[in-house]
């Protein structure tokens, strides 16, 4: 069965072998406070840097979730004020996340599936929160807004949630503090671990609340992963076997090369978006090309949900739902390095046979 679920997502091609040696060496039981966890946490991390070109001056944590980076960011980078981006379900839950531990966010909202114009951020805003690509409708928001909103922001903390976009997106890092992404979309693994990129900035923030007695969380504050990251351990026993297989998923992809994987992705996205824009009976549920995923597509339906669902199970392709308010008449269609060339051009020729 070929899974298009956003998330969990297929498997990347890979993670069988290495799930396979991984219990053949005791992975699953090995303790995190060795000294072979540390070289694979080690090689993770640095994997990561060369992957998506960190410049020097961030640093990488593992957590469990990117629902739990949403926690730790605010509780670690915000006294009192954010402001959320929000058009869409998932931006719109990290906002709700601020209402909950009572801070004091602004919502700057748009239709679902909808993109932003310049926004007027007030000048007390402590962090700038950017959902960049919506997975609950396939909104994406350009690197070039990003980097604007940035640069007229720039007291602001600018932290981006890429969970369902990464590896794809080239950012400027110089514009961005922190980004997050969960393992089990585009890097094609188990659920289970999230990654959390941060600056000297956001380490400074951390340290200006403590020193004014506020507290950033326990075991898993900026303070305590940064303490155990720079022994190449973590505060908790974490999920091994993820960072492990992360360690060899992301080997995999840099001999792939991340330009041969971006440039896969542009061409699986355009033959997609090409047949929605021509189908009879779905179309692209985000209108504006610019604002198009390439990594989450995600279909308007209509009344023709099930038809077109039940015959693509029949080929053997399972298409993610929609998402909430939507699932009656979406369908969402990841498009992540572990989804071949070949298998889109099947998925596309399965759809186009539909009348």
């Amino acid at each position: 069965m070929l899974n298009f679920n956003p998330g969990p997502s297929q498997l990347y091609f890979t993670v069988e072998q290495h799930m396979k040696k991984a219990f053949k060496e005791g992975i699953p039981s090995l303790s995190h406070r060795s000294k072979v966890f540390e070289k694979i946490y080690q090689q993770a991390t640095e994997n990561l840097k060369t992957l998506l070109d960190l410049p020097n001056g961030y640093e990488i944590y593992y957590l469990a979730s990117a629902t739990e980076i949403w926690e730790r960011i605010l509780q670690n980078l915000v006294e009192n004020n954010s402001t959320h981006l929000v058009n869409g379900a998932f931006s719109k839950r990290f906002y709700e996340t601020a209402l909950d531990l009572n801070k004091k966010p602004t919502l700057l909202k748009v239709e679902d599936g909808h993109g932003f114009d310049n926004q007027t951020i007030a000048n007390d805003t402590e962090l700038v929160a950017i959902t960049q690509n919506e997975t609950s409708t396939g909104a994406s928001l350009p690197i070039e807004f990003i980097n604007k909103l940035a640069e007229n922001n720039s007291d602001a903390l600018m932290v981006v949630d890429a969970v369902s976009s990464m590896p794809y997106p080239q950012f400027n890092y110089d514009k961005i503090d922190s980004v997050f992404f969960s393992v089990q979309k585009g890097f094609g693994l188990p659920a289970g671990l999230g990654v959390w990129i941060v600056n000297e900035k956001c380490l400074a923030k951390a340290e200006y609340l403590l020193s004014k007695g506020i507290s950033t969380g326990s075991y898993h504050s900026l303070k305590s992963l940064r303490t155990h990251g720079l022994k190449n351990q973590t505060p908790e026993t974490p999920n091994v076997l993820s960072l492990y297989l992360l360690a060899r998923v992301t080997t995999d992809m840099l001999e792939r090369g991340i330009t041969n994987i971006r440039r896969e992705t542009e061409y699986k996205a355009t033959l997609l978006y090409h047949l929605l824009h021509r189908h009879p009976l779905m179309k692209s549920f985000v209108k504006e090309k610019q604002f198009q995923s390439k990594t989450v597509i995600v279909a308007d339906c209509g009344e023709n949900v099930n038809k077109i669902s039940e015959a693509l199970l029949e080929k053997g392709i399972k298409p993610g739902a929609g998402y909430g308010a939507y699932k009656s008449n979406h369908l969402r269609f990841a498009n992540f390095p572990t989804h071949s060339k070949e298998q889109f051009e099947l998925l596309v020729d399965t759809l186009e046979a539909l009348v």
